[in-house]
């Protein structure tokens, strides 16, 4: 789950992270009453769950009232990779020396979090990363002790070269990583943390996602969701107690367990297709559910086959062919439709689908070759 800027600065400031004096306002006239209230010079900057938005225009400074209403009216409402924007945050402007990379993540392959830095602020890191990977500096952090600091100012003072400016990098650090845990982030980023021209550090800018898997120990979290920048099928499916992630290809998944959709998927590529969403139906499928399913999938105007991957544990198999059956009524279903179907009640599951439009399948990688086939072959 991401979150806007201005709330993830929010944390910040709380965390006692230096941050700019900044107002949000969702008008024209807001912003200007907002830039009244901090002082010109400002920057307007568009609040939009994107990278890129400066490049899209989205960040204007403003160094009279005439210019903040002018860059406001020009922002709110601007359309950013798909994304429209509804509110800008007024910022003071800062006196900047130059610009770092400051981020946390966890780290799967070494099972940690990882502090990253750089010099090179102010752009996105994954560009850095594949351009210039020297330029990025990391620290493995033991999840049991936290980062230490020497861990800290070891990395501020490699990137900064000089001690004071160490310590005060290592401060904001700490801090940082405080946030990151306690409330449960997969990423958090200062880009750019800046040096100003008196020597002190400031936040620029914020970013921080939430792991979804720990929204439940923080009830205030789903408050700061922006719906509008969701993807209406996610939300739906999160609505009906479903996990549906839309991906680029043509290949409809349907399946319960995270982990066998992730090998459905991951088949459906090793025989040429490419798969068109994740989508978990879960350990307790009623029809209900697989209906919705099913709708939400349709409504990707790029699926030309659908493939139902099923292996009943606590799943019946006949519920799922009830679903299919339910769907297929109520739902236009255009589009090829194969399904395996293994484990519990698995013979009554087949014996309702027979004589309909369902293309049977006895093993995985029959039902995957058949459904890659049906959405057009190989890509």
């Amino acid at each position: 789950m991401k979150i806007h800027e201005y709330q993830a600065k929010h944390f910040f400031g709380a965390a006692g992270i230096p941050v700019p004096r900044e107002v949000v306002a969702s008008t024209a006239d807001e912003a200007v009453a907002a830039a009244a209230e901090i002082g010109l010079p400002v920057v307007v900057k568009a609040q939009v769950l994107v990278g890129g938005r400066g490049k899209a225009g989205g960040v204007k400074k403003a160094d009279s009232i005439e210019d903040v209403r002018k860059a406001a009216g020009r922002i709110l409402g601007m359309d950013i990779k798909g994304l429209k924007v509804r509110k800008v945050l007024v910022s003071e402007c800062a006196d900047i020396d130059s610009e770092f990379y400051l981020g946390f993540i966890v780290d799967r392959t070494r099972r940690r979090p990882v502090m990253m830095a750089s010099a090179a602020g102010g752009v996105e890191i994954e560009q850095v990363a594949k351009d210039s990977p020297e330029k990025i500096l990391k620290a493995e952090i033991d999840p049991g002790v936290g980062l230490l600091g020497f861990q800290a100012r070891n990395v501020g003072m490699a990137m900064l070269g000089d001690a004071r400016l160490a310590r005060q990098f290592a401060g904001i650090a700490q801090k940082l990583y405080r946030v990151f845990v306690e409330q449960d982030c997969s990423l958090i980023e200062i880009n750019p943390l800046v040096k100003l021209a008196d020597g002190s550090l400031l936040a620029l800018d914020a970013k921080i996602n939430f792991d979804d898997n720990a929204l439940y120990r923080h009830k205030t979290h789903e408050d700061l969701r922006d719906m509008s920048a969701e993807v209406e099928a996610e939300v739906e499916a999160k609505e009906a107690g479903l996990s549906y992630i839309k991906l680029e290809g043509n290949v409809g998944c349907v399946v319960n367990g995270a982990g066998l959709a992730m090998a459905t998927m991951d088949l459906i590529k090793r025989y040429g297709g490419e798969p068109a969403n994740f989508l978990d139906v879960g350990g307790s499928s009623s029809p209900e559910k697989m209906k919705t399913a099913m709708r939400i999938i349709l409504s990707d105007e790029n699926v030309k086959a659908i493939l139902v991957n099923i292996f009943g544990g606590i799943t019946r198999c006949d519920d799922i062919a009830h679903g299919l059956l339910l769907a297929s009524k109520e739902v236009d279903i255009k589009v090829p439709l194969v399904a395996r179907l293994t484990g519990t009640n698995q013979d009554k599951a087949r014996k309702l689908l027979q004589g309909t439009d369902v293309t049977p399948a006895a093993t995985m990688s029959e039902a995957v070759k058949k459904a890659v086939e049906l959405a057009g072959g190989v890509r």
